[in-house]
């Protein structure tokens, strides 16, 4: 699995980007390198991914490799409707998928990437800044 790119306001820089994959494509070159992005238009909508309790079903998932939604609020000790509700969104934004859910069945949450990179450029930074090492 891929690691999702996270980024914050930058449809344009993104715009740009895809423009210049397109165009990449159609003179032939290999773009199988490719990283899936997900952009969120405010912090505030990025925080929401990020907030304790998606993280916390995050790992959940990727340690216990839970059977069903009833399974992972169990795991994290919290009421299904809010876990079903929290994975939902997860869903709805990429970063999980379910399996299963027919007629009887439980989904089971997978998750879609194997990590999540956040790049977050600051005002007046240049868009080629390399990450720091602590």
């Amino acid at each position: 699995m891929p690691t999702l790119k996270v980024t914050v306001g930058e449809r344009d820089r993104l715009d740009q980007h895809t423009r210049s994959r397109i165009k990449a494509a159609q003179e032939g070159e290999d773009l199988d390198d490719a990283q899936p992005v997900l952009n969120f238009g405010s912090y505030a909508e990025l925080g929401r991914l990020l907030s304790p309790k998606n993280l916390e079903l995050l790992e959940t998932i990727s340690e216990h490799d839970p059977e069903s939604i009833s399974e992972t609020a169990e795991l994290v000790d919290r009421d299904y409707k809010q876990v079903h509700r929290n994975l939902s969104e997860l869903e709805d934004i990429g970063v999980i998928e379910f399996d299963g859910g027919g007629a009887g069945q439980a989904k089971q949450p997978l998750l879609a990437y194997d990590g999540l990179e956040i790049d977050i450029p600051f005002a007046g930074s240049s868009a080629n800044v390399d990450a720091a090492a602590p």
